[in-house]
């Protein structure tokens, strides 16, 4: 029974990392909005579900919009900085990203969030969805967007969608497969994680030989030959250090012999019953993996204490799904669309409103998977060929009202293993917020929202400006940002395949706290500059005496240091400024002079 109809411009159904920036957005740009999420925290993949290594986006030029602020706000409040994993340049606290979620919402009077709370029925006139309802009230607004976890929104109100693999007979994806098999089979989609953290309790008490940390219980079902062998070939140092957080906290979400999990995937769509006998089976699959892990290494490694607000505490409060319902909208995100164009380190672009630049990964349990590749090398690392969403993936084919913005994009099976990742779905979300409240303001369908004016919207925000148009050397503090994003899209023709604009690059950007601040808070080095391959760079420490002698890989995420680092002479004497990443043997360089 319904108790209480609340009225809004905007509704967001789901807390996650599309549906809090959605929420965030649309209520910034002055819509009345109001936000129902499942769980007590916001920010999904970012933080409920633990996955606070975040991968994709991390070059400077692509820190931009909420993803870029989200950045900062880690910054200043995460003591020691955000370099401490090595599969991500970003690892930080879950509670952290979690308050920086929660501060941002208090501070908008015309956003209201509830928690706690799921959808039960959504309310239809005609091809037009009116409204929510949910366990003891209903909310009716002018756009509804869909940002839960599995796009439970699209099954209610019966939107059409797809779930599974398509064959390479659909759109010619070259990965896809030819014929459905044994593994689309048992894998319909990709497999979720549930993450647990665990911690570092010190060594055992020298006097008494005791362990510090508790016991891990085997959870049912457990069998160590599920685990045997996860860490071969890296050693558990390495091992540990995948995904480490600060203050001794280890983020386990491992996909070698580890806490991924694909049985009976089907479920998470059948019923409620099903889906929560998936996500028990899940966690008592991570439970099972930190038991075989501390039996293996000891018990100085043990559960996380007072982290996640739920019992057990070092369990995310929800699996990290890859993959959910995927809506059929105007246009289709395919394989093509995310791989570089001939001769290029750039995919194409078209009517684009969120950037992302992961190589494309999928997630099978014991199964490797091939895919076209889209990896380049970058500021003497690997990262991924940058491409675009388009606006009209995140509108129904036929339903007005509506929206979506989160994983549940119309994108194929293939594609979604690129277009899934955190910032890529931050900014779906900024997008489908910002265009939320503009079709609002000007009493417009979202099909009919011009998608110029969605785009010079983005880049004129006033808060936190997102780039649409993804080019390598124009940092977000370059003084002719502005003008080369308007540029690109008003010349589409003329977007450069190497994702490179003619802007000048300095080593300088007086206009840029950015900038400065991560000089100022980094460490000075002298040593040996060597080059081993293109785009590949060691370096020799000769001062300070401390750590003379080490070795430490080259990287960086900013495009003025990148032109430098590709142009320095092998055995160069120089001096830089920049963070030791330990656990990657990598030094992150943010300033970089001559001997």
């Amino acid at each position: 029974m319904v108790n209480q109809t609340y009225t809004a411009d905007v509704l967001v159904v789901g807390g996650g990392t599309g549906g809090t920036a959605a929420a965030i957005q649309a209520a910034r740009r002055g819509a009345e909005t109001i936000l129902v999420s499942e769980f007590l925290w916001l920010g999904g993949m970012l933080t409920s579900a633990g996955v606070s290594a975040p991968d994709g986006n991390e070059l400077e030029a692509f820190q931009t919009g909420l993803w870029g602020a989200f950045l900062q706000e880690l910054r200043q409040r995460q003591p020691g900085g955000l370099d401490n994993s090595w599969v991500s340049f970003f690892s930080y606290d879950p509670r952290i990203g979690a308050k920086i979620f929660a501060d941002w919402v208090q501070e908008l009077p015309n956003l209201h969030w509830i928690s706690g709370q799921v959808p039960i029925e959504v309310f239809r006139q005609g091809d037009s969805i009116t409204g929510v309802r949910f366990a003891d009230f209903a909310v009716t607004a002018k756009i509804i967007l869909d940002g839960t976890e599995l796009g439970d929104l699209l099954a209610l109100a019966e939107i059409p969608f797809r779930w599974g693999w398509e064959l390479q007979s659909e759109w010619g994806e070259p990965s896809a497969p030819v014929a459905f098999n044994s593994l689309t089979e048992k894998y319909p989609v990709q497999a979720p994680t549930y993450v647990v953290i665990m911690q570092d309790f010190g060594e055992p008490m020298s006097t008494t030989g005791v362990a510090t940390a508790p016991e891990i219980p085997p959870a049912p079902n457990y069998n160590p030959l599920h685990f045997t062998g996860a860490w071969d070939g890296y050693g558990a140092e390495t091992f540990l250090n995948y995904g480490r957080l600060p203050g001794g906290l280890f983020m386990m979400n491992w996909p070698i012999c580890g806490n991924d999990y694909g049985e009976g995937l089907e479920r998470l769509i059948e019923s409620d019953v099903s889906r929560d006998e998936f996500i028990q089976e899940s966690r008592w699959h991570s439970q099972n993996f930190a038991h075989f892990i501390q039996n293996q290494l000891g018990r100085r490694y043990g559960l996380a204490e007072k982290l996640f607000p739920h019992i057990p505490t070092a369990f995310a409060l929800h699996p990290y799904y890859r993959e959910s319902r995927r809506l059929v909208g105007l246009t289709t995100v395919r394989e093509q669309d995310i791989l570089p164009i001939a001769g290029g380190r750039v995919a194409s672009i078209y009517e684009a409103i969120a950037i992302g630049n992961y190589a494309n990964d999928h997630h099978y349990p014991g199964v490797q998977f091939p895919l076209q590749p889209k990896s380049i090398r970058w500021g003497g690392r690997w990262t991924g060929t940058p491409f675009t969403i388009p606006y009209s993936s995140l509108i129904p084919a036929t339903i007005d009202g509506f929206l979506v913005c989160e994983k549940n994009i119309s994108v194929s099976h293939i594609a979604n293993g690129a277009t899934r990742l955190q910032p890529v779905v931050m900014g779906i979300g900024q997008a489908a917020g910002m265009a939320a409240a503009m079709c609002v303001e000007l009493n417009c369908q979202p099909r009919d929202l011009p998608v110029r004016a969605l785009q010079t919207a983005l880049l004129e925000d006033n808060r936190s400006k997102a780039a649409i148009i993804p080019l390598f050397n124009l940092p977000p503090n370059h003084s002719d940002w502005l003008h080369w994003q308007l540029y690109y899209l008003n010349n589409p023709q003329a977007y450069p395949a190497s994702g490179d604009c003619p802007c000048p690059l300095s080593s300088e950007y007086p206009d840029s706290t950015f900038g400065k601040g991560l000089i100022w808070e980094s460490n000075c080095f002298q040593g040996i500059f060597y080059r081993l391959e293109q785009q590949e760079y060691r370096f020799t420490v000769t001062a300070p005496a401390a750590y003379q002698g080490q070795n430490w890989q080259l990287v960086t995420l900013r495009s003025h240091i990148d032109e430098q680092l590709r142009t320095y002479p092998h055995e160069q004497l120089v001096t830089l400024w920049g963070h030791q990443n330990h656990s990657g043997n990598w030094l992150l360089v943010e300033h970089l002079n001559g001997g």
